[in-house]
């Protein structure tokens, strides 16, 4: 009885969406707001960072209103079926596994290295150790195989105080989140080990059922990625890194 109620509500959430959408009101655009430079919360207490700013360009371009949600990270698939938003835009991999829950666009960043981080003069040995990563990331998946042990953390600020505090050997996350990390711990942070080459691209997660939803935001990608759109914010907040689409 209860799946019944359960599939029904994520039914009537997704007609809904989609009546929404074709009206021209509000989508909800669900982050995590806690792993900049892709989505943080400034000092105004307001969504931020490249996907808030993707975000916004591929709403105007696609005609639709979107409105910001945040949820935590290890449960953001979940909300995003339950209907509790309608998009997922949150760093996140795209992967054939997540595939089969959700659907994706077309990436709208390409597949980053991920990169090992350890305590000055940790030895490259490190990331065979114990290693920190995100609870339900594809680094989590990687160390789980690569490493002697893996620990999980909810945030990655959680991750980033386990090496600090040196609760583990090293942690694991995607490079772009640990360039400014590792600037800011002056010294007390660096990288460890090769990096590593996980996913396909960093895409917007949709319902399967949202298949307009789905279309207008691929073309909505694809004319920022043909008229330069794309590139410009992609060097703004990623320390001038040079994509060409």
């Amino acid at each position: 009885m209860k799946v019944f109620k359960t599939l029904t509500g994520v039914a009537f959430a997704a007609l809904i969406t989609t009546a929404a959408m074709a009206d021209n009101h509000a989508i909800r655009m669900g982050t995590e707001g806690a792993y900049a430079p892709y989505n943080f919360i400034n000092d105004a207490g307001e969504v931020d960072g490249f996907e808030r700013e993707v975000g916004d360009e591929l709403c105007k371009r696609a005609k639709l209103e979107c409105t910001w949600v945040t949820n935590e990270w290890d449960s953001i698939i979940p909300n995003l079926v339950s209907g509790n938003y309608d998009t997922i835009i949150a760093g996140m991999s795209i992967t054939a596994e997540r595939d089969e829950v959700i659907d994706f666009t077309q990436e709208y960043f390409p597949p980053d290295p991920s990169t090992y981080v350890g305590l000055a003069g940790t030895s490259m040995d490190a990331t065979k150790g114990t290693v920190a990563a995100q609870t339900g990331t594809i680094q989590a998946g990687h160390a789980a195989e690569t490493a002697k042990a893996v620990v999980e953390f909810a945030t990655p600020e959680e991750v980033t105080a386990a090496v600090r505090n040196g609760e583990v050997d090293a942690a694991i996350a995607d490079d772009a989140f640990w360039q400014d990390v590792v600037k800011a711990s002056n010294g007390e942070l660096e990288f460890i080990g090769e990096p590593v080459m996980l996913g396909g691209g960093i895409g917007m997660g949709v319902r399967e059922s949202d298949t307009e939803l789905k279309e207008k935001m691929n073309a909505a990608i694809a004319s920022m990625k043909a008229d330069g759109t794309l590139t410009k914010m992609i060097a703004k907040w990623f320390d001038g890194r040079m994509v060409k689409y």
